[in-house]
């Protein structure tokens, strides 16, 4: 199995709409790291699971997204909380959409809310 991580880090703002959500229903930012991670059996005729520098303006094109973006007001957070779980969901599946992975077949994209916690989405792709 091939596996291939590219990593972007950025900070957004949020505040959680659940009840009793507590500091954390107050608008707030955090500085996130998100770590895509492609797995796969074989490579494509060039040798690579992905072309890495794709993967690297995929990302770059959702990090600018969600730079400096209160998370709430985007439309895909539109009637839902808008956690980590949510946003690394989004996250995964805006930067697949633009590559060309044809020899990819698992996607995890790993999201930092600080220090000390992440989330993690899963997919097959």
């Amino acid at each position: 199995m091939y596996e291939l991580s590219v990593s972007r880090t950025f900070v957004a703002q949020h505040y959680l709409t659940v009840p009793d959500p507590g500091p954390e229903g107050e608008l707030h930012s955090h500085r996130y790291e998100a770590d895509l991670r492609l797995r796969g059996e074989s490579l494509n005729e060039f040798g690579y699971l992905v072309d890495i520098d794709d993967v690297r303006v995929a990302l770059d094109d959702v990090v600018e997204r969600y730079r400096d973006a209160t998370l709430n007001d985007l439309p895909e957070f539109e009637g839902e909380n808008p956690s980590a779980e949510h946003l690394a969901r989004e996250f995964c599946d805006r930067a697949l959409a633009p590559l060309d992975a044809d020899a990819v077949s698992e996607a995890t994209l790993r999201l930092w809310e600080d220090e000390e916690a992440w989330v993690a989405f899963e997919r097959p792709v």
